[in-house]
């Protein structure tokens, strides 16, 4: 190896350890789950319904309608037209917020609180730090109310690890969005290049909008210290559709593991399929153990996670530590191909849907404030899965000896990546 190479190489594993140690400093000193959860139902069995909505979180509530928006082009008109038709209330909470993009949506809002409607917005500091504060300042001045949340602070340093990565909008306590979509030029268009990226965000109508106000409300607290409620936040909801539904939340300040024990029960319940699509695809070993279970029981396992074309390459490379032990279990992984995708979605056995902003990660399973919405519905299960077998015809498909192949220093850099998994 030349004298150069060499430098480099333990350069990286100088600050590869740098790294690892401000990660175990940043991590949280909460008990984690340290087993995998008995199977003791399937996703069919009215026992995996109940603890859902018994052990992790708000009751499943009848009478939703989910609407299915794909990529920029579709996304960002029906939020902007939802905000033009507010008439007593908006709250909108999200990680990314920038450029052009971030000033249409400053626009609309502002021009809601002119007419006179109840703006909330609550943008994480660090995802929103690049946006120029002045396009906030008319909005403000209108009368609606803009939050940062965790704000850097010399007393609460250890916080900037925990962020909001929740994306919700609800309307008049009537309307909501969620999925994985951020508020940036990258997200606009329709997938159809690198610089524009696929992703998924869902429109909700129904009972189950309130849960998801009352997930807004819950980190508006955390902010603010105030409490919003009373008809203008959560009117009286009648069914409009026919799916079953709830707004499921998690946050190291009330329950970090929630999130990972919700992805630990439906995997252990899946007994015919599993369906993954995730721009983040870092699993841990609980969670790779319930992965190979699921095929030694039949089930059929597809992942679909970005290949070069990411903004997280540290991330790819942990995960590409993990393939083999996948592979080698049966689990199908595919390389979406065109450009990055941004999409969070889990499909269990053709019935049940999870979306949101919660990435397949320790990040999002410890860390983060997240937020999805779990819905039993065949009808939207089928729609994903037809999405996610689109997005495999634009796929590569990893195989055990292909990537046996891969060369020694791809594996140095897997290894390295791996020692930050609990920090991605």
């Amino acid at each position: 190896m030349f004298p150069s190479a060499l430098t480099a190489v333990l350069l990286t594993l100088v600050i590869a350890a740098l790294a690892f140690l401000i990660g175990v400093n940043l991590a949280t000193a909460e008990k984690r789950l340290q087993r995998i959860p008995r199977r003791l139902y399937t996703s069919e069995d009215p026992d995996f319904r109940r603890a859902l909505g018994v052990l992790l979180g708000p009751p499943i509530l009848s009478g939703n309608h989910v609407t299915t928006l794909v990529n920029g082009d579709r996304i960002f008109p029906a939020m902007l037209d939802a905000i033009r038709s507010a008439r007593v209330s908006l709250c909108f909470e999200t990680f990314i917020f920038r450029d052009e993009i971030g000033a249409q949506f400053c626009r609309a809002l502002t021009e809601a609180a002119q007419r006179g409607v109840r703006v909330h917005v609550l943008l994480d500091w660090l995802g929103a730090r690049s946006i120029d504060h002045g396009l906030l300042e008319p909005a403000r001045r209108a009368g609606a109310h803009v939050e940062f949340y965790h704000e850097p602070s010399w007393y609460h340093l250890g916080r900037l690890n925990n962020r909001t990565h929740r994306k919700l909008l609800i309307v008049d306590g009537r309307i909501g969005f969620t999925g994985g979509v951020g508020i940036g030029r990258e997200w606009t268009g329709n997938g159809q290049d690198p610089e524009h990226w696929h992703d998924l965000h869902y429109r909700v109508e129904g009972p189950v909008v309130s849960q998801m106000q009352a997930v807004f409300i819950d980190n508006w607290i955390k902010a603010t210290g105030n409490v919003l409620h009373g008809d203008a936040y959560f009117p009286m909801l009648h069914p409009v559709g026919d799916m079953d539904a709830q707004m499921f939340a998690s946050s190291p300040a009330g329950g970090s593991e929630s999130m990972h024990l919700m992805v630990l029960l439906a995997i252990t319940a899946a007994h015919r399929s599993i369906d993954i699509a995730n721009s983040y695809f870092v699993p841990d070993e609980l969670t790779v153990g319930a992965l190979i279970a699921a095929r030694e029981r039949g089930v059929h396992v597809r992942i679909v996670v970005p290949n070069r074309h990411t903004d997280a390459p540290v991330g790819r490379w942990a995960a590409h530590a993990l393939y083999s032990t996948l592979l080698d279990a049966g689990v199908q992984i595919f390389e979406y191909q065109p450009t990055m995708i941004h999409a969070k979605v889990m499909v269990v056995d053709g019935a049940w849907v999870s979306v949101g902003s919660s990435n397949f990660d320790n990040r999002s399973f410890r860390l983060n404030d997240e937020a999805n919405l779990n819905v039993f519905s065949t009808g939207l299960a089928e729609e994903q899965i037809q999405i996610i077998e689109k997005d495999i015809a634009d796929s590569n498909r990893m195989s055990r000896r292909r990537w046996a192949r891969r060369s020694a220093s791809r594996r140095v850099l897997e290894t390295m990546a791996t020692l930050l998994r609990s920090q991605l």
